[in-house]
């Protein structure tokens, strides 16, 4: 045997051990003091961090642990309704809910009752499908933020409440009311879309004033947010709380505007007739207002927008929208919201005639009705400048008021030369035209003129007339609105009253009157003569029968340096001259139709704005009645009636009737309807059930005619007609190439032909 191995007795280990047992073990001191250092200097790291912990990250820490066992939900205010005149709700907030999600909460259980990957997937699939059916929104953009790593995703925002209850029957029937968050809102909503929206504006998505009075009375309106706070489970469900804290909101004051809502419709309706009928490039604007107190009674800009929808372009915007850059379509949105009787500036041409007028007849340097004080042979030399009257032939001598009337250039070129430039300057600043009007809107621009020591003889001169410098239509009606109000200038302003909700208090908007610009008997002297333009000169388009109206015709030549903004037609008019209730500024921009005259275009458009405003004011007519005015008959009721009674009634009556259906059939809809005014053999148009096949036609065009050519061509398409006035027509409602139903009263203004010049 080799002795390489040796075998080693059994109890041979224990002896090792028990001889290792007893030897003597030796400690290096140096080596235990190292180890207890290290044990001490981590004892103290230790107690350092503990006291970090409690004493600096301490707050910090409870905020957080706080914030993951509690939620805070924002409660927003309700934003405070604007008002109009007369009470009827144009803006207003109304309760909806924003949907939000945890995506890690939402989770499913498996078989084994366990949270399961799989189960949880099927549930968030399902969910997608049904919040993108309910909410209309993109399946997969749901489905992406229900599996998103984010602790919060917003599904949708502002949402009605039915919509909302449909969402949680689901979740509650299949068990998935954890990670869905669904909190209370409000959102904007403006009932009447279009109606006022440059004024109006808009809010954004989180209820802040974008635009118009939303924007200029933001801080009155937002009022203040509340907020709830309760304790919640991991999976971020509610526990109830005796310590759960509410903070109730504030909601917003009510606004009560100088703007009546049939005033502003009426004023829409006609600017938008005048600026499609002139295809006016540029649009148009119109202002109404009190001018003994500022009352803004209408503002309409036109093209509008939809305030519910204020980020799609109109029609007028809309042509080639998917071709521009996102800058360019930002720009056009700006374009479509602007206020432009309050934030553009325009040439005012003639209209600025009155205020030349003003300031000479003020300052004694003229006279209303000095015979032959001016001369006008077509033209007048200034330095070397040969400047056109509008009539190139010349109005030869003239008073003052013929001047006005005939919208002579040369006349008030004379005027302004013994005004005189220093003089103009201080009138110029008195009227209000150097400063902004202090109207209740955002942004508001203001006038462009040359300055003072720059003024030689022809800027005087085409000042003179309104040319060559640039206002705001609102400072062009104030300045008109104080000839008005005896001389005085106030404050144009669109809010009337302020409301606290919660105490009832009513805050009221005082007139600030500026100043007395001129006296009281040159106002009176402005307001006969400018009487004289309507009933003698170029504003006659603009009369209302039973009314005195005043005005002064307005057309602006482009300017050298911009020909691309073309021609300015607009008319100002005061009503009733005696004891004047409204002033109106119409201004449209860059007509096309071939005349592009003031009083051609403008004056008819007020005419028809002003002949429903002023009944409806309750402004006593002075009952010039017309005498060659048709006599009109009250259509009688045919509804519920046989086609064979309906025809006799309305033949007995003087009228005649078109219809599809047979003498048996019932009458079930008659147009226009009963109570209806026509003239004698006027049309009724009958629809019996089964047989309701309308039959449309072509507004024809009617201007120029009289009123039995118009008759006669309205009859032709089974139209009716109404009129008010003598003569040949002016102005038609609906316009020219409107379609309608047979049977529609189509409305015509007339007006006495007139040889007088329209500038």
């Amino acid at each position: 045997m080799s002795n390489k191995f040796k075998k080693i007795p059994r109890n041979a280990k224990n002896n090792v051990v028990s001889i290792n047992s007893q030897r003597q073990i030796k400690i290096n001191p140096k080596r235990m003091l190292a180890v207890g250092g290290i044990i001490l200097l981590l004892f103290v790291i230790l107690l350092v961090r503990i006291g970090w912990l409690q004493f600096v990250d301490g707050e910090e820490l409870k905020r957080r642990e706080y914030s993951q066992s509690t939620s805070s939900t924002l409660i927003s205010a309700k934003r405070g309704t604007i008002y109009d005149s007369t009470g009827k709700a144009l803006a207003i907030s109304v309760d909806v809910d924003t949907i939000s999600v945890n995506p890690e909460y939402i989770t499913a259980k498996g078989k084994d009752g366990q949270s399961d990957e799989e189960a949880t997937d099927e549930l968030k699939q399902k969910m997608a499908d049904k919040m993108a059916e309910i909410f209309e929104l993109d399946r997969e953009e749901v489905y992406k933020k229900l599996t998103s790593s984010n602790s919060v995703e917003t599904i949708v925002s502002k949402v009605e409440t039915d919509k909302v209850s449909e969402l949680e029957t689901w979740l509650e029937e299949n068990k998935a009311t954890a990670g869905v968050n669904i909190d209370a809102d409000v959102k904007r909503y403006y009932p009447y879309n279009n109606l006022a929206s440059n004024v109006i504006g808009f809010c954004g998505s989180n209820n802040q004033g974008l635009d118009g009075i939303e924007l200029s009375y933001d801080d009155v309106l937002k009022g203040t947010s509340g907020r709830l706070t309760t304790a919640i489970d991991v999976t971020r469900e509610a526990i109830p709380d005796q310590n759960e804290e509410y903070i109730a909101p504030e909601n917003g004051s009510n606004i009560y505007l100088t703007i009546d809502s049939n005033i502003q419709t009426i004023a829409e309706k006609y600017l938008k007739q005048a600026v499609e009928e002139n295809e006016c490039e540029r649009g148009g604007n119109v202002i109404i207002m009190d001018p003994s107190d500022g009352s803004i009674l209408a503002m309409a800009t036109y093209p509008d927008y939809n305030l519910n929808d204020p980020y799609t372009p109109n029609e007028w915007y809309s042509e080639g929208w998917d071709e521009l850059s996102g800058q360019e379509q930002t720009n056009t949105l700006y374009s479509m919201w602007r206020n432009r009787a309050v934030l553009d500036t325009y040439e005012p041409g003639s209209t600025f005639k009155v205020i030349t007028a003003s300031i000479g007849l003020e300052e004694n340097l003229v006279e209303t009705d000095t015979k032959d004080e001016f001369f006008c042979p077509g033209y007048e030399m200034v330095a070397d400048r040969r400047i056109n009257c509008s009539n190139t032939s010349g109005h030869g001598r003239q008073t003052l008021r013929n001047a006005l009337e005939n919208s002579c250039n040369p006349a008030l070129i004379q005027v302004g030369q013994r005004i005189g430039v220093d003089k103009f300057y201080i009138y110029l600043k008195a009227f209000g035209f150097f400063d902004k009007t202090g109207v209740d809107l955002p942004s508001e621009g203001t006038s462009s003129f040359w300055s003072q020591e720059n003024v030689g003889p022809v800027e005087l001169a085409t000042m003179s007339f309104g040319q060559r410098f640039t206002i705001t239509p609102l400072q062009l009606i104030t300045a008109v609105s104080s000839i008005a109000n005896d001389g005085k200038l106030v404050t144009p302003h669109v809010v009337k009253e302020i409301e606290n909700p919660e105490t009832g208090t009513i805050t009221k908007v005082e007139t600030k009157e500026v100043r007395q610009v001129i006296s009281e008997d040159t106002a009176d002297k402005m307001k006969s003569i400018m009487q004289s333009v309507v009933e003698e000169g170029g504003g006659s388009y603009a009369q209302v029968k039973g009314y005195t109206i005043g005005g002064k015709t307005g057309t602006s030549e482009p300017n050298p340096d911009r020909p691309e903004e073309g021609y300015v037609a607009s008319f100002v008019a005061i009503a009733p001259v005696e004891n004047v209730e409204v002033v109106c500024l119409l201004t449209l921009y860059d007509p096309q139709s071939s005349n592009h005259f003031g009083g051609s275009i403008a004056a008819p458009a007020v005419s028809q704005i002003l002949s429903e405003v002023l009944p409806y004011l309750d402004i006593p007519s002075n009952d010039m009645v017309d005498s060659s005015t048709t006599q009109t008959i009250n259509t009688p009721d045919v509804v519920n009636k046989t086609v064979a009674e309906a025809q006799k009634i309305l033949q007995s009556a003087g009228l005649e009737y078109s219809t599809n259906a047979s003498a048996d059939d019932i009458v079930k809809e008659q147009v226009p309807p009963k109570g209806t005014a026509l003239t004698e053999g006027g049309i009724v148009k009958l629809y019996a059930e089964g047989k309701d096949e309308r039959v449309s036609q072509s507004v024809p065009d009617l201007k120029g005619v009289t009123f039995e050519q118009a008759k006669i061509m309205l009859k032709a398409k089974n139209l009716n007609i109404a009129s008010t006035g003598s003569g040949i027509v002016i102005a038609q409602d609906p316009i020219a190439g409107t379609s309608v139903d047979e049977g529609t009263v189509i409305n015509v203004t007339l007006q006495q032909e007139t040889t007088t010049t329209q500038y």
